[in-house]
């Protein structure tokens, strides 16, 4: 499938940038954007899904991504079963809910599934992506259920998919916080202890990642693991942004994130022993990579990467189930963020 379409320039602010290191040619192309991150800055337009006036960001993917997946969500939304199926692989599908242990491990399994709900969903429902990071290899898909499409309120997801080289989708696990979804109604639709998959099933489709995407995943969550911030602040550029979902926290500027993990990172459970990655998804403009972690009360979630022009972190999303959270420790994430 085609990635996409190559660069044939740069911006005026990266040649600046460039020639302000050292003003020759030399300097300025050694420090231009790769080719696959200025692949695209692409936008959809405002009618992405029909219906639903929002512009995703797919400012780190490629156009060939944000092209295939389109129809994805236009025939989520119509309840289109056919069509929707039609973007899985026949001969290898894995979809895990990671959040309540839903898991169908066929195509068929899959179909059946998707043709309980429609019948349920009001009619004027709608799925749409927000953001799209990296392109059709695999990709982090951050996206939108209306309320009442999997319970009383408006759930976000951050979807790890791998696709096949005929852009099939082979393995889609969904990551969230179930507060948005309440609490009680989690507790009530997950499925219990002994049917939860222990396997999430990404020997499958085996690490697809760039290069670049895995070296930046390996190296922050080994990091983080140690709880070595300094380490993990060395990845991220100046004006970077952090933000944890359940948390609802933002943070932005490296400074302010150095601060703020030296003062919280204990609290957070993508930190310290009995971290460590699952999987990484995305090339070397966006992706990220789905963690696990034991000893601490949250089992698993993801992380949204950007990257700049030169490797480096820009954008840092993580996203869990708050609900194994208590209320003080959300609480306390919180209060960490204020600065002194």
């Amino acid at each position: 499938m085609n990635q996409g379409t190559e660069p044939t320039g740069t911006t005026r602010r990266q040649l600046l940038r460039a020639a302000a290191v050292g003003g020759t040619a030399a300097a300025a192309a050694s420090l231009l954007p790769t080719s696959a991150w200025a692949d695209t800055r692409a936008r959809g337009g405002s009618q992405y899904v029909a219906g639903v006036d929002v512009i995703p960001d797919a400012s780190h993917a490629t156009n060939a991504l944000l092209t295939h997946i389109r129809g994805y969500y236009q025939a989520k939304s119509d309840r289109n079963l056919e069509w929707q199926s039609s973007y899985f692989s026949r001969r290898q599908t894995t979809y895990i809910d990671a959040i309540l242990g839903w898991h169908w491990y066929t195509w068929q399994d899959l179909h059946d599934g998707l043709a309980t709900f429609y019948p349920k969903w009001p009619k004027d429902s709608k799925s749409y992506p927000t953001r799209i990071l990296g392109d059709t290899t695999s990709a982090i898909l951050f996206f939108t259920d209306t309320p009442g499409m999997f319970g009383p309120g408006q759930v976000r997801n951050a979807g790890a998919v791998n696709f096949n080289r005929q852009g099939k989708i082979e393995r889609w696990v969904d990551y969230w916080d179930s507060r948005q979804f309440g609490v009680s109604d989690w507790q009530k639709e997950q499925e219990p202890p002994n049917q939860w998959p222990t396997d999430f099933r990404e020997s499958t489709v085996g690490e697809t990642a760039s290069p670049l995407m895995r070296r930046v995943a390996a190296d922050l969550a080994e990091a983080l693991r140690k709880s070595d911030i300094a380490a993990a602040m060395d990845l991220f550029s100046s004006d970077a942004v952090f933000e944890d979902v359940p948390a609802h926290i933002q943070i932005t500027s490296k400074a302010s994130i150095h601060a703020y993990l030296t003062k919280a990172g204990s609290a957070l459970p993508y930190v310290g022993a009995g971290t460590g990655v699952r999987h990484v998804l995305g090339n070397d403009v966006g992706g990220g990579y789905e963690w696990t972690a034991t000893g601490g009360p949250v089992p698993r979630g993801i992380t949204g990467i950007e990257l700049d022009p030169w490797g480096r972190i820009e954008r840092f999303t993580a996203v869990w189930n708050g609900a194994y959270a208590e209320g003080s420790l959300l609480t306390e994430l919180a209060q960490k963020a204020i600065e002194r």
